[in-house]
């Protein structure tokens, strides 16, 4: 999407900024992870294939991308600067919506992914901070992503954001708490409650998401995002 390719999301626990082509090297770089791939269901891909990937990102009016830092002081100017607040150095991962419609599209799901990925920054709350700060994100500019949305895909006006969904691999017990304690529940069916075919346990959150987030977000900030690269 292009609606925060200028926008940045600082809180007092994690720095969020657009997913732009600098950050694809180190981003391929966690994609050779085997446990990673695993955990995202994803095939590794060519530098040139992961270049494309950003750019889909970037421009398609159904993705919305951040990718996740540590927290920075706020700058005076209010301006954080691509490539120094967000230095190879203090990227942890990424933070994801996916949109669709069902067939009746009179309604959107939102489709999140969550990862951090570089393994000594794992279990101290980043992932949550990115969460939920993502999710504010989302409920703040809900008009904004439906207007893209329907823009580019000339779906007739007047859809709401009614459910959001995560789908995470059963032995990753973590991130389902993680997701747990944010306000998704399990989904029931199957053998076992939430489990899918591939093994994935499917979580989500209803049409009162909105009331669930925002609130816990210390010192969020909406920040100008300035890149210096062409």
């Amino acid at each position: 999407m292009l609606i925060n390719e200028k926008t940045a999301i600082s809180t007092s626990k994690i720095l969020l900024v657009p997913y732009e082509s600098h950050h694809v090297p180190t981003y391929h770089e966690w994609m050779k992870d085997a446990e990673i791939q695993e955990a995202t269901a994803s095939e590794p891909l060519s530098i040139e294939e992961e270049y494309a990937m950003q750019l889909s990102w970037r421009q398609d009016p159904d993705k919305l991308t951040f990718i996740v830092c540590l927290p920075t002081s706020p700058p005076a100017s209010g301006i954080v600067t691509a490539g120094r607040e967000d230095s190879d150095a203090r990227m942890l991962g990424d933070v994801n919506l996916f949109l669709t419609t069902p067939d009746t599209q009179d309604f959107v799901i939102g489709e999140i992914e969550l990862m951090i990925a570089v393994k000594s920054q794992q279990g101290h709350g980043y992932g949550r901070a990115g969460l939920l700060a993502f999710l504010t994100y989302v409920a703040e500019h809900e008009a904004g992503l439906l207007e893209e949305f329907e823009r580019e895909r000339m779906v007739e006006g007047g859809l709401s954001l009614k459910e959001l969904r995560v789908k995470i691999g059963e032995k990753n017990v973590r991130s389902i708490a993680l997701f747990e304690s944010v306000g998704f529940t399990k989904v029931e069916g199957g053998e076992e409650e939430g489990e899918n075919y591939f093994g994935e346990i499917e979580l989500t959150m209803g049409k009162r998401w909105r009331e669930r987030v925002g609130e816990r977000v210390d010192g969020y900030r909406e920040l100008e995002y300035r890149s210096t690269y062409q």
